[in-house]
Parts: C-alpha cells; sequence; structure tokens
C-alpha cells in the first residue's frame, strides 16, 4: 500500500474500523454457532467479542497517547498504547482460557452438529474482513510505528488463522462423523491465541520498563554519530530507550576547551537534526563537555 495512503489512516482512523469490523464479525459468528451448535465456531466467535473489546480499549488509548505534552508530562502520553496492547493480551488469555473450559466438557459429550454449510460460510466472510483490515492495519503500524496497531493486526491475523482451522476442522467432522474433532479443534483454536496473548503481555511490560530501541535504529544512530567524529570530538554515554511512538537518545558530546559556546552549540544542533533525519520520531538530547571532563567515570560508556 502507498505511504501516502498508510499516512492518512491514522492510527485513530484504523482503530474505529476494527471496531466496527468486530461488531460484525461477532455477528457473523455467533449467528454461525447458533446454527451449528458447534463449540468450535463457539471459540472463534468469544474471540470476536475480545477483538471488540481490544479495539474499543486501543482507541482509547491512541486517543489519550495523541495528547500533546502537558506541566504533569512534558514527554507526552506515548506509553499509553502500551496499556492496550498488554490489555488486549491478557483478554485473549482469559478468552483461551474460556475456550478450553467449554471444549473439555464437549470433548467427553460431543454433539451432532447442524447446518455446516452456512455456519463455515459465515465463518469465512467474517474472516474475510478480518484478513483484509489486519492486512492494512499490519503496515500503518509499521508507518505510525504504533504498537497499539500492530498489537490489534496480530490479534486479528492470529483470529483469521483460528478460523482457518475451525473450518478446517468443522469440515473434517462433516465427512468423517467425528464429533470428537470439534472439542479438539477448539482446544487447538484456545493454545494458539493463548500464546499470542502472552507475547502482548510481554511486549507491552517491555515496553513500560524503557525498553532500548531496535538493534538497527541504534546501529543507524551510531553511523550518524559517526559522520561528525573527529580527533577533537567524540561521542560516548549513548543511551535509548522508546515511548510508543517516540523514541529518545541521550549522550555526551566531548570537544576542545577552548571552542566558543556559539561554535559548541551550532554543532550540537547540527548533530541533533541528523540524527533526528535519519531516524523518523527520535528526539536527541546531547550533553556539552569539554574533551578532558567524563561527567560519569563509572558508567559504561560507548565511543566512537
Amino acid at each position: 500500500m502507498p505511504a501516502h495512503l498508510l499516512r492518512r489512516l491514522t492510527p485513530r482512523r484504523l482503530l474505529i474500523a476494527s471496531v466496527a469490523v468486530a461488531a460484525l464479525t461477532i455477528v457473523l459468528k455467533t449467528l454461525a454457532w447458533q446454527l451449528t451448535g458447534s463449540v468450535g465456531l463457539l471459540s472463534d466467535a468469544m474471540e470476536s467479542f475480545v477483538n471488540l473489546a481490544s479495539a474499543v480499549f486501543a482507541l482509547v488509548m491512541v486517543t489519550v497517547a495523541e495528547q500533546p505534552p502537558d506541566e504533569a508530562h512534558p514527554y507526552g502520553h506515548h506509553k499509553a498504547e502500551y496499556f492496550s496492547s498488554g490489555f488486549e493480551g491478557i483478554l485473549i488469555i482469559g478468552a483461551a482460557l474460556g475456550i478450553i473450559w467449554a471444549a473439555s466438557h464437549r470433548l467427553f459429550d460431543p454433539q451432532p452438529l447442524e447446518r455446516l454449510g452456512w455456519g463455515l460460510g459465515l465463518s469465512i466472510v467474517s474472516s474475510v474482513f478480518n484478513g483484509l483490515l489486519a492486512w492494512v492495519m499490519h503496515h500503518a503500524a509499521r508507518e505510525h510505528r504504533s504498537i497499539a496497531l500492530d498489537a490489534d493486526s496480530k490479534h486479528l491475523i492470529t483470529d483469521v488463522w483460528t478460523s482457518v482451522g475451525v473450518v478446517v476442522g468443522i469440515g473434517l467432522v462433516g465427512l468423517t462423523g467425528w464429533l470428537w474433532l470439534d472439542a479438539v479443534v477448539a482446544i487447538g483454536v484456545a493454545l494458539n491465541i493463548l500464546r499470542e496473548g502472552l507475547s502482548l503481555v510481554r511486549r507491552s511490560s517491555q515496553g513500560l520498563m524503557d525498553e532500548a530501541l531496535e538493534p538497527q535504529v541504534q546501529a543507524d544512530i551510531q553511523r550518524t554519530l559517526a559522520e561528525f567524529a573527529h580527533p577533537t570530538i567524540r561521542f560516548d554515554h549513548v543511551t535509548t530507550r522508546q515511548a510508543g511512538q517516540r523514541r529518545f537518545v541521550d549522550l555526551h558530546m566531548h570537544m576542545p576547551a577552548s571552542w566558543t559556546l556559539g561554535r559548541a552549540a551550532a554543532l550540537r544542533t547540527s548533530v541533533e537534526q541528523a540524527l533526528m533525519s535519519a531516524v523518523p520520531g527520535l528526539r536527541a538530547s546531547i550533553q556539552l563537555l569539554p574533551s578532558n571532563v567524563e561527567a560519569h567515570a563509572g558508567d559504561e560508556k560507548v565511543t566512537l
């Protein structure tokens, strides 16, 4: 998808679309479950309820994250997106445990399934909607560096694979007459979404703990600093972190003590602008120091 279209599809707009699609798939999958009586299709419908709750909460958190910095939050509200990802992961884990509980009863007491054609058809239609939205959200998440969009897109993709597994499993029930396959499929679906839920919770917790920037981004920062390195100029104590869409780097720039403040400040401005051009969404903070001064001698440093 072209970059200019992705920029117009803001996280807020896409999450509104996610709420609408989740509501539609709930209707379709619940109808499929009622027509067939399949616990596999019930598990698929339960995950759509999780989709709806997750999309609504993500929409609220993205709205909070978009608020400008204020006196109480001078660095902005970008970390609100991590709460969205963690909340979504917890809901997924809860849904998975509920599916396992429901399916375990059906495993020992299988029930005949009815009107499989209609049920499978409705499930496939809902999966098409989820798949298209997940594809758009995945690309938009990379463009906007939004963890909330990324979490929702991964959940939708998981939902699509869930539906594929359910359709295959229910189809095998119809072909073989083995009713216990319905419960086995439901349990398999639950284990899959449980894995995804745990992954989202882990990722959100890492973000809340000021995780460093990705290795590739750190390499871009080091390359940019290397362009300014000189026998009389060096950089150290380079530290990075990320908060939602924003990225931060703090470092020391050492230069000759004989330089004027104006000359030193001009070079610092050039370095900051180069860093922010090389890494979108980056905020650079550079402390100026004379060449023979170490502000934190006990800290591990990175020197170019």
